[in-house]
């Protein structure tokens, strides 16, 4: 499970970057409380647009956010970016500690740190595969999904504290300093053993190479719809928990203890995925579904603490859905353009949260956060509903009578009796797809044969063309 840790340079990063997200989960706590509390009256709608200014960036610019991790050091990059963060940290906390911080003063600081969340995605993301090598990569997003999970499950707790004792200014203020832990690790990691990736080269088309590397590859087109789907009206947890903190008579604490609670199954989450070997579509479907009927109990619970246990399986199926998604969409893309579709993927998931977060906080005003839940299963639930969709039409499956039994349903494809498993389609590998051989037609009196050097085509076959 914990195997990527045995590298120097990812234990390093790892525990610099642990620190620097429970910072993070504080001042998002924060954030929500000071927007929905200080600043404005219980207004979910000011929370909604905030969320929107700060996940809008990385939908605006991922034509150039993919392209810059994928030409420039992404170690450097880092730097600049994490430097940035803290020092947009320490601009708003003055601003609160010093009594002068308006809503507007909030939007603006949303929009800049979204600005450079931008630059710093892609590059965070992909900065993985310069840590690890292609064995240890999906246990490493798994390793690195967990690590934000336990600092969801710190953060929040810890924010909620610290505004009640002290305030929230200096919540950004403590968050900025958490950013010198992750400074530091990348200043010590030792260069000479981390792994080179091809550069792309200064030419025509770059912007669009990744999008045509998306659009020749199905089954990542479907993780995209879904992470949109679920970016944009599932994933609106800061609304969720703060509305709900506040229908149930609670406080900051309340508020922070919630996205806690809702950190425990994000992180069980996590740490299962990295118990497994590879990424696979079906686990991705499987944990939608989950959201799907999480939300719609969620919605119905009526106390504080039975709203809390069902939070637990909402934080379980969203991680575990992101974490797999990730993992997928990284060992499976052409490391040359893999910059660029995490951008992609980034921009996807994030960029869902401006046209959703907004609609989600007027559901909450306009009818209480309960029925802004319930949005959220049924959006998870039609995401669902198209995955599977898309998983029977992709393999021509059919639902049949067995021959035997009247009762008896079976999955069929080309009159061939199938298991159940089968409604989720094979999970593509890049290693799979560059070793498998192919079989060759049997000459007369010879049984088949396979060619070593015909490696790679049943990528082609299997309609994943690789862009050049």
């Amino acid at each position: 499970m914990f195997r990527s840790l045995s590298s120097h340079n990812y234990r390093l990063w790892f525990i610099g970057a642990l620190v620097s997200n429970i910072g993070a989960w504080m001042q998002t706590t924060a954030q929500s409380w000071v927007v929905l509390t200080v600043l404005t009256d219980n207004d979910a709608v000011a929370v909604g647009i905030t969320m929107a200014l700060q996940f809008g960036p990385q939908l605006l610019l991922v034509p150039f956010t993919g392209l810059v991790a994928d030409r420039f050091d992404r170690r450097t990059i880092l730097m600049v970016t994490q430097t940035s963060l803290m020092l947009l940290g320490i601009g708003l906390g003055l601003l609160l500690l010093l009594g002068h911080a308006e809503l507007w003063h909030l939007y603006v600081f949303a929009l800049l740190l979204g600005i450079v969340n931008a630059f710093d995605g892609p590059a965070r993301q992909t900065f993985v595969s310069d840590l690890v090598d292609e064995h240890n990569m999906s246990n490493a997003v798994a390793l690195n999904s967990a690590s934000f999970n336990a600092a969801r499950m710190i953060g929040p707790a810890l924010a909620g504290l610290l505004i009640v004792i002290i305030g929230s200014g200096w919540v950004f203020i403590a968050n900025a300093v958490t950013f010198l832990a992750v400074l530091f690790a990348l200043s010590k990691l030792r260069t000479s053993q981390l792994r080179t990736h091809p550069r792309a080269p200064r030419q025509r088309g770059q912007f669009a190479e990744g999008f045509r590397y998306v659009r020749s590859r199905p089954d990542l087109l479907v993780i995209f719809i879904i992470v949109f789907i679920m970016g944009a009206f599932g994933m609106n947890f800061p609304i969720f928990a703060s509305t709900m903190a506040v229908e149930l008579g609670g406080d900051a604490g309340s508020y922070g203890l919630l996205s806690s609670i809702l950190a425990i199954g994000s992180l069980t989450g996590a740490l299962l995925a990295a118990r497994r070997d590879r990424a696979r579509m079906r686990v991705i479907i499987a944990a939608v579904g989950l959201f799907a009927v999480a939300a719609f109990v969620a919605s119905v619970m009526p106390t504080f603490w039975t709203f809390g246990a069902a939070l637990i399986f909402i934080g379980f199926a969203t991680v575990t859905m992101l974490t797999t998604a990730n993992a997928f969409v990284q060992t499976t893309s052409d490391p040359a353009v893999r910059g660029r579709v995490m951008a992609l993927y980034m921009a996807v998931l994030m960029g869902g949260t401006p046209f959703g977060a907004p609609i989600v906080g007027g559901i909450a005003n306009a009818w209480g956060p309960r029925w802004a839940l319930a949005a959220a299963g049924f959006a998870a639930l039609l995401a669902c509903v198209f995955a599977l969709t898309w998983a029977v039409l992709a393999r021509n499956l059919r639902l049949q009578l067995h021959p035997d039994s009247r009762w008896r349903l079976v999955v069929t494809h080309a009159g061939k009796m199938l298991p159940v498993s089968a409604l989720v389609p094979e999970d593509f590998s890049e290693e799979i797809a560059f070793t498998s051989p192919i079989s060759l037609p049997a000459l007369s009196g010879q049984k088949p044969r396979t060619r070593p050097g015909d490696v790679g085509r049943s990528r082609a076959s299997s309609g994943h063309a690789r862009v050049k």
